[in-house]
């Protein structure tokens, strides 16, 4: 595996491979590699014969009051994960890199609306950072397919809309939340729970999974059935931003019509905010 901080270098390899008729696959990450993080590279392996991951801890998709500067960074250690996990570039870029003009004049990409519920309502501008950075990866690594975690639902839709809007010719593959054995989505996040938050955490998970069965049960009154998550979460000690029932299509308001919907929630337990979601059949 190579690990390469400049583009030049990086495009020179990339049109090596093409020339060979090989596929590229990108999974844009933050760093600090968990196991989910090496799902996606599986899954991308799968899927194309280099993978490409990225690892950049982009400064616009936090707010000034978020935890940017604490953000675990562990460019050492993910390299030896991604050399043992099948990854051919480590693409690593400085902030210089990614915006050469400086991140006051750069230019913004972002998806009205989608971007501006759930999370996006709590986070102003997160996902219009996210959106950026994803589009400069696109554009410098042009891959044939890109892969991103369920576990970030309104992300990977938003990355998928803006893909569909601009007429980008790559595939987007969302792949499974991976789990600890008690149910806890793998977050790098994660790291930052105190013992005893980190056995209260789960209960995001059963909460989601409850709401989740009674929908499936036939239950339908929606605003009831967040409201009763949200005062269940908050019960074992969570500080709830939301707990939503939505369109797993589009994250509009669910109708009779409507058979496969996305039940989300955004807590925060302590200092750490997590996220969670469960994709429900009715």
């Amino acid at each position: 595996m190579k690990l390469i901080q400049d583009i030049k270098e990086l495009q020179a390899q990339l049109g090596e491979w093409r020339a060979e008729g090989d596929h590229v696959a990108l999974v844009p990450t933050m760093g600090n590699l968990h196991v989910g993080h090496m799902s996606l590279v599986e899954l991308a392996r799968e899927h194309a014969e280099r993978v490409v991951v990225t690892v950049f801890v982009n400064p616009t998709q936090f707010s000034e009051i978020e935890d940017f500067d604490d953000y675990p960074r562990t460019l050492e250690r993910d390299t030896r994960r991604l050399k043992q996990g099948g990854a051919d570039v480590l693409l690593a870029p400085d902030v210089d890199m990614m915006y050469p003009f400086g991140i006051e004049q750069c230019t913004v990409v972002s998806v009205p609306y989608l971007s501006e519920i759930l999370c996006g309502s709590i986070r102003p501008g997160h996902f219009a950072g996210v959106t950026s950075v994803v589009a400069r990866f696109f554009s410098i690594v042009q891959p044939d397919i890109a892969v991103f975690g369920q576990k970030d639902f309104q992300q990977q839709l938003i990355i998928r809309r803006m893909a569909a809007d601009l007429s980008l010719p790559i595939k987007i593959i969302t792949a499974p939340i991976v789990r600890d054995d008690d149910g806890l989505a793998m977050s790098s996040r994660n790291s930052y729970l105190s013992d005893d938050e980190r056995a209260v955490a789960p209960k995001l998970y059963e909460t989601l999974k409850t709401l989740g069965e009674q929908l499936q049960a036939g239950e339908r009154n929606y605003d009831e059935l967040e409201k009763g998550a949200y005062a269940a979460l908050a019960m074992v000690g969570f500080a709830p931003d939301y707990v939503a029932v939505r369109r797993a299509e589009d994250l509009s308001n669910p109708d009779r019509d409507c058979d496969e919907i996305v039940v989300l929630a955004a807590a925060t337990l302590g200092v750490t905010r997590l996220i969670d979601n469960v994709v429900v059949t009715i």
